[in-house]
């Protein structure tokens, strides 16, 4: 195998494919990148088993060939290298690849890449297609809110949620949930899977430069998405979604309209001074007036601030763990928010106040935690 290429263009796909690479892998073919070269085509792999990606570049071909080289080792070798155009040609009987520079010359081994995983072949495949942007704000803004329990591997990734009204895209640790909707957008048939965390962590970064379409196929069993020059293929998280619908309060007359920036800002002020287990902050609502106070009672730390607000309800106070609540106010782009609530002990809903896209819908949903009298 041999070809030329620019070093920065590259790195940037290596950088790409990358994302998918595990620190200890089971198999020793995982820790490499898969070069497969056919004409000017230079096809770039990278695999953990669940996922598989793969990046497609233009090169100047002179033969081709295919070699499995260790990826840390080329990955730190090109970022060391200032833009320049870069030979790579592989000696089959001494099984290194010859990297030339105008610096110098680099040697690495490389294995026969006959033992990488492909890209698994699918049947009874649905196709989906969305705006790049779109699928990355979905990512963006439902990700954070995912569990991290090994116990709950269903509450791990992101349920997708496709029907010929709208694509919903839902995430949850049992302690917070975001729902996010796109009713522009509406696919030819239902469709219910949990895509896993990391797949979907390489497509937030990816797709942020992105301005193309992500086509999305998927079956029962695994989930491939398509755009530009990318192939990226996910097995699914196996197991039923919890009903998310029925753990959304219906009836919240209690409504809390905020200016968003205001709010975060003072939540996060007056958390420094909570305890550092339950990390509670209290509301106390009333009239035209919020007041935000935390308090460590180990160690006599306190807070109290008051804003001012547009309050419609009963006077009430509520107790909410100030992580998940500062979280939210800082995935949501609205000047104002409304945080709807029915009693302390039932979940508050927190909304953007102002106008979305046309189409566009999210809900963020906290529990609250018990006040300390």
């Amino acid at each position: 195998m041999k070809f030329i290429v620019s070093s920065g263009a590259l790195l940037k796909q290596l950088q790409i494919v990358g994302g998918v690479l595990n620190n200890n892998n089971t198999l020793p073919i995982l820790d490499n990148f898969l070069l497969q070269l056919e004409g000017s085509q230079l096809s770039i792999s990278a695999s953990d088993l669940e996922s598989t990606i793969k990046s497609t570049l233009e090169v100047q071909g002179d033969e081709d060939g295919v070699a499995a080289v260790p990826a840390r080792l080329l990955l730190d070798g090109l970022k060391a290298l200032p833009e320049q155009p870069v030979t790579f040609t592989t000696d089959e009987s001494s099984m290194t690849v010859e990297i030339s520079s105008d610096y110098g010359r680099y040697s690495l081994a490389f294995v026969e890449g006959d033992e990488f995983p492909q890209l698994p072949e699918m049947e009874d495949v649905s196709t989906t297609t969305i705006p790049a942007e779109i699928l990355a704000t979905a990512i963006n803004k439902t990700l954070f809110a995912a569990g991290n329990d090994d116990l709950r591997p269903v509450m791990s990734g992101v349920f997708f949620q496709f029907s010929s009204e709208s694509l919903t895209f839902v995430a949850t640790d049992a302690h917070k949930l975001v729902r996010y909707r796109r009713t522009d957008i509406q696919a030819d048939h239902t469709a219910e899977f949990i895509m896993p965390r990391k797949p979907l962590t390489i497509l937030k970064s990816t797709l942020a430069s992105i301005g193309d379409e992500v086509k999305i196929h998927y079956n029962e069993t695994n989930a491939r998405f398509e755009f530009e020059n990318i192939v990226l293929s996910s097995r699914l998280i196996d197991g039923k979604y919890p009903n998310y619908e029925a753990v959304i309060p219906k009836e919240n007359p209690n409504v809390l309209e905020i200016e968003r920036s205001k709010f975060l800002s003072s939540a996060k002020r007056v958390a420094i001074f909570s305890n550092k287990t339950t990390h509670q902050v209290r509301l106390k609502m009333a009239g035209s007036e919020l007041q935000i106070m935390a308090e460590d009672v180990d160690f006599s730390n306190k807070a109290h601030e008051r804003l001012s607000c547009n309050y419609q309800g009963e006077d009430m106070e509520i107790g909410f763990n100030s992580r998940f609540l500062t979280e939210m106010l800082t995935n949501l782009e609205s000047d104002n928010i409304h945080l709807e609530m029915s009693a302390p002990n039932r979940a508050g809903i927190i909304l953007p106040a102002d106008a979305l896209e046309d189409g566009e819908n999210i809900l963020m949903l906290v529990m609250p935690v018990m006040l300390n009298s």
